[in-house]
């Protein structure tokens, strides 16, 4: 699954693996918790267990069902993760003093009116930690953390959303068209779920690749540049338009907002679309100001589709046979609090930063890297060392 970058720097070598040790994440949650109710909420830290694995657990031992126990969000398995858990009170609270576990740990205890319910969370705070990194890579990695921290990154699904060999959103799409019945609604749904983020990938993909191509290609020959890029003899009137050309290339934002795009208020609010009376070098300096982001779909019903030159882009990866509700995502975030320690002794490097809710830590890391990182090992890295270990 080949997805472009929007950084142009050359790729810049370290050795990453995710372990309890080296990738700790830490829910940040939506409200306060109000200290009375009839939840029970639990802040725990688990490590080598996924979300679902440390339900399962703490359900065997309080005797109650998996779906009484609400969860904000699902976290990494192979992580140092603290989140928020919620229980009815009247049946956690006289068991769970007598809960161990190697691998769960409780850190404190509260209670709230409310379920926790999925998406109930600001974002998720991240330390991560890299090695065999050299003291040139070291500085390209600043630079580059200084960038970021002031244009964001492009809001890619990462590599855990589609499984070990990055083919569950094949299976998904086999869902759809009928080719395979899955029994288990749950996982249906899941694969389903991997199909709509593949189109949501391959969309922001192409606009990045389109928004390198606008600001590479002289407003005159931006047309015909559309046309070889997607083999197409027909695209909307407004690309040949000299005057639009150049007010796209105007733009403060290196990701080009269109006539129909719908942004959203960032980092949470409304979704609007930009209709032919909208200002886009405008819009842009909103969107390099963090006020706004550009929203890309995922397919399914009671969605909200791109309209003109967006919208033409956008229907390429539309899938109108997907039954699920859909949503727009946003295509751009904005990481905070981004800092980068390198300990040269160590060869080794230290990041710290906060990324809102459905966001992936390693997408971050796979753009300041600029090449893929999944699961590699150090026999992987040692392959690559003479191309990109000292960098250029």
């Amino acid at each position: 699954m080949n997805l472009s970058f929007a950084s142009t720097h050359s790729p810049i070598g370290f050795y990453f693996k995710q372990s309890p040790r080296d990738f700790v994440v830490e829910e940040i949650p939506l409200y306060s918790f109000g200290g009375e109710g009839a939840h029970l909420i639990l802040k725990i830290r688990k490590k080598s267990l996924t979300t679902f694995e440390m339900l399962k657990i703490l359900s065997a031992h309080l005797g109650i069902k998996e779906s009484e126990i609400g969860y904000a969000g699902l976290k990494d398995k192979n992580a140092l993760s603290i989140q928020y858990i919620s229980l009815p009170r009247h049946l956690a609270a006289p068991k769970i003093e007598s809960f161990s576990h190697s691998n769960i740990k409780i850190l404190s205890a509260t209670y709230h009116n409310n379920k926790i319910k999925l998406g109930h969370l600001k974002g998720n705070q991240f330390f991560i930690r890299i090695k065999k990194l050299n003291s040139f890579n070291a500085q390209k990695i600043l630079e580059v953390c200084s960038r970021v921290a002031q244009v964001g990154i492009p809001n890619y699904f990462s590599y855990q959303r589609f499984g070990k060999e990055s083919d569950n959103y094949r299976l998904g799409l086999e869902i759809i068209e009928g080719k395979r019945k899955i029994r288990n609604k749950k996982i249906q749904n899941f694969l389903i779920s991997a199909y709509q983020s593949y189109l949501f990938n391959q969309w922001l993909s192409l606009r990045i690749d389109i928004s390198h191509l606008i600001a590479t290609t002289a407003p005159n020959l931006l047309s015909k540049a559309l046309k070889f890029y997607l083999s197409c003899d027909e695209i909307p009137l407004e690309f040949h338009d000299i005057a639009y050309c150049k007010m796209l290339q105007k733009q403060p934002h290196f990701f080009k907002i269109f006539y129909g795009d719908f942004l959203c208020h960032y980092p949470f609010g409304k979704n609007f679309i930009l209709d032919e009376t909208s200002d886009l070098i405008a819009e842009s300096g909103r969107f390099m100001r963090k006020e706004t982001a550009i929203t890309g779909l995922l397919s399914g019903k009671k969605t909200k589709v791109s309209e003109k030159e967006a919208g033409f882009l956008e229907s390429k990866f539309l899938d109108s046979r997907i039954k699920s509700v859909g949503q727009r995502r946003y295509a751009w975030i904005f990481p905070e609090n981004l800092s980068f320690y390198y300990k040269e002794q160590e060869a080794q490097g230290e990041m710290n930063f906060f990324l809102p809710k459905g966001a992936y830590a390693t997408n971050l890391l796979r753009e300041i890297a600029h090449r893929e990182i999944i699961e590699e090992t150090k026999e992987e890295l040692e392959s690559c060392e003479n191309e990109i270990l000292f960098g250029d």
